[in-house]
């Protein structure tokens, strides 16, 4: 799973503060999201895949290996 910080640090260390300005959010809300993805609503894990150029299911660390329903 690729987590947000992993992400943040593939864009040259760009710190919570950095991608919160860039997709139009607040540091705690980045901070927030990196401990809990799923908290995040459709419009901003949109703005955050398109920014990273990922799909949303990585930017919620979903994980196609497991096939399982819970």
């Amino acid at each position: 799973m690729v987590g947000i910080a992993e992400l943040r640090a593939r864009k040259g260390k760009m710190s919570q503060r950095e991608l919160a300005e860039k997709i139009g959010t607040t540091q705690t809300s980045i901070s927030n999201w990196e401990k809990n993805p799923l908290s995040m609503n459709a419009e901003n894990i949109v703005k955050m895949a398109m920014f990273f150029g990922v799909s949303s299911d990585e930017i919620l660390g979903i994980d196609h290996k497991d096939k399982e329903l819970v």
